[in-house]
């Protein structure tokens, strides 16, 4: 993967800011570590970092077309490049390296923004075209890869995080109410297309948006629809098999060596046996699996209905079974809490806590060995892997189901802290529910499985895959995630819960695909999310950093809190019937998402507007 950004300015000649583009340059360096580039003209400035995964040689960015006349810089992977090429050919283009790069460039060239339903993918690109001063900007249909952009009164900023953002001038670290509603009472979840900062969008998944002297525009050119599911279980049961295989099997190409993240889970136990059956059947000898635990949880695991189960006796069942070299990360509990601070700083935001801060320090030890690794996120999203879909109260709740409770949230603040709280998160959850396309033919409970469907793709998932890229790509290692290929996306979306949750189970129709491929206590395995610590001692650091927090007069997350109300529950830590956010973020993690944002505040200097 790489890092983009850059910016055009209709009126100035933006040459006299090579040092505005050398910034941006350097804070997207984690994210390409290897090489960067930067093109520029009076109108655009391009600025690329790379990460090499493929064709080192030819794959250099910025990218120009023969007539030097359109200009890509680009970041992610094409899994099905070599089928683009081919029909390249027949229409008389020819390639100089073996890159993914100059194909989606010659794509472009042959198609233009008709290209973009025929990619396979996981990408945000732009596109300047010289002569006709146009500049395109793309995201993938899941929004895998992020890209971000502010309008300017003569043209726009963008780049791959929001830190490349505000390396210029025209963009400030501000935010309105509604930007401190969305941290406090959606957080760490985002409404799509929200930057947070003021006049900051990202740019929706599944969407382009164009750039020329006359104006502004942004495009779908992806939707979800709704259709009649045409097969039976035994041919949806066989369709779904076919579609993770090839998914997975597409997303091993690397000229760079390549590992599979291994919880032990159904997910990543299925990505891992087809990687170890590949690597088998072309001798590229035993598949790396990676695994992350915390010191002390052999001690202080605690069973519950979101996690009930530690996963180290299934991920050696799994390794004997594929024959994979296996490596363990165990983390250390005051490690755990003082990357916190970096893992702020990854993200640009507040995130989610230590399942943040343990994923960054995860693979920063990865990359050093590792370049590429795929992992199982987004399976849970697709199949009904969640508790709140299989919870009748929870499944018709009228509210964000990982996150049920405003009244939580509010008794933590300070009163007047935030305005029409309640009205504010219901019109987004309403505005995605409403957005779900449906069947007249629909049962009752159907139509709301596609509301879940797409509240659990647009929210929840939205917020996993921008902790995947930020905490890999921090260290530069480029995370690939098969499930989220949207063949399956489409085909799991119009697949009926009777037969999604086949046999009554979580998951159960992916279950069934691979029974005779996984051992089968790894097919009956509970779902069971990422693993967190359990250690006292985590609590206790985080509380205790909270309370300086708190004592600190200049801090502006400190003003934000009820005091009052954090010390009772740094009394009590465990007392709260339901997560703060998702399966995972209970009292420690509150603490952690307090420590997060007083980091944010400081670090980048925000202000309230």
């Amino acid at each position: 993967m790489c890092g983009i950004a850059g910016f055009v300015d209709y009126e100035e000649d933006v040459r006299e800011q090579r040092t505005v583009a050398d910034a941006m340059a350097r804070v997207l360096t984690p994210r390409g570590p290897d090489a960067g580039g930067q093109w520029c003209d009076e109108a655009a400035m391009l600025v690329h970092r790379r990460l090499i995964v493929v064709d080192p040689a030819g794959g250099a960015q910025p990218m120009c077309s023969p007539d030097g006349n359109v200009i890509l810089i680009y970041n992610g992977e094409l899994y099905n490049t070599e089928d683009i090429r081919r029909e390249l050919y027949t229409l008389g283009h020819r390639f100089i390296g073996t890159s993914d790069t100059e194909v989606l460039l010659h794509a472009f060239l042959a198609w233009g923004t008709d290209c973009l339903p025929r990619l396979n993918g996981i990408y945000a690109f732009a596109v300047w075209d010289v002569r006709a001063r146009t500049l395109t900007l793309v995201r993938d249909r899941l929004g895998v890869k992020p890209l971000f952009y502010t309008r300017t009164p003569d043209g726009i900023v963008f780049g791959s995080e929001l830190k490349a953002l505000l390396r210029h001038p025209a963009v400030a670290p501000r935010i309105t109410q509604d930007g401190l509603r969305s941290l406090l009472l959606l957080g760490p979840a985002r409404t799509p297309g929200d930057g947070i900062f003021r006049n900051v969008r990202e740019l929706l998944p599944a969407h382009y948006a164009v750039l020329t002297p006359d104006g502004f525009t942004e495009r779908p050119y992806w939707t979800l629809e709704a259709r009649e599911h045409p097969d039976n279980e035994a041919q949806t049961i066989e369709h779904t098999r076919w579609l993770v295989e090839d998914a997975a099997r597409r997303q091993l190409v690397s000229d760079v060596p390549l590992c599979t993240f291994l919880s032990g889970g159904l997910d990543s136990s299925i990505l891992s046996m087809l990687a170890a059956r590949e690597y088998a059947q072309t001798g590229k000898g035993p598949l790396h699996t990676w695994s992350v635990d915390y010191q002390d949880n052999d001690k202080y695991f605690t069973q519950s209905a979101f996690q009930p189960n530690p996963d180290s006796e299934f991920i050696q069942t799994m390794v004997d079974a594929i024959g994979s070299a296996h490596h363990e990360v165990v983390l250390d509990n005051a490690a755990l809490c003082a990357a916190l601070l970096p893992a702020t700083d990854a993200r640009d935001l507040p995130g989610m806590a230590d399942v943040d801060s343990s994923l960054l320090l995860f693979c920063a030890q990865v990359k050093k060995q590792f370049t590429v690794c795929q992992s199982g996120e987004c399976a849970d999203e697709l199949f009904g892997g969640y508790p709140w879909y299989h919870r009748e109260d929870i499944l018709f709740d009228d509210t964000f189901p990982w996150s049920r409770s405003v009244g939580l949230r509010l008794s933590l603040l300070r009163e007047g802290v935030v305005t029409d709280a309640e009205e504010y998160v219901r019109t987004r959850y309403r505005a995605t529910c409403d957005a779900a396309s449906k069947l007249d033919s629909d049962s009752p409970k159907d139509a709301r499985m596609r509301e879940m469907f797409l509240l659990n793709l647009q929210w929840f998932m939205a917020t996993l895959l921008d902790r995947k890229d930020r905490m890999s790509m921090y260290s530069g290692l480029e995370v690939r995630v098969p499930f989220c290929d949207h063949r399956i996306v489409e085909y799991a979306y119009n697949m009926p819960w009777a037969l999604k949750s086949l046999h009554g189970r979580e998951k159960g129709i992916l279950r069934e695909a691979f029974a005779d491929a996984l051992p089968a206590v790894i097919v009956e395995r509970k779902k069971s999310p990422y693993p967190k610590t359990f250690s006292p001692l985590y609590t206790d650091l985080t509380a205790s950093y909270v309370r300086q927090i708190l004592r600190d007069e200049h801090s502006v997350a400190a003003s934000l809190f009820d005091h009052t109300a954090l010390e009772a529950l740094m009394e009590q830590p465990d007392a709260l019937a339901e997560p703060w956010y998702g399966q995972l973020m209970r009292g420690p993690q509150i603490f952690a998402y307090l420590i997060q944002l007083d980091r944010w505040f400081k670090k980048y200097r925000v202000e309230l507007v």
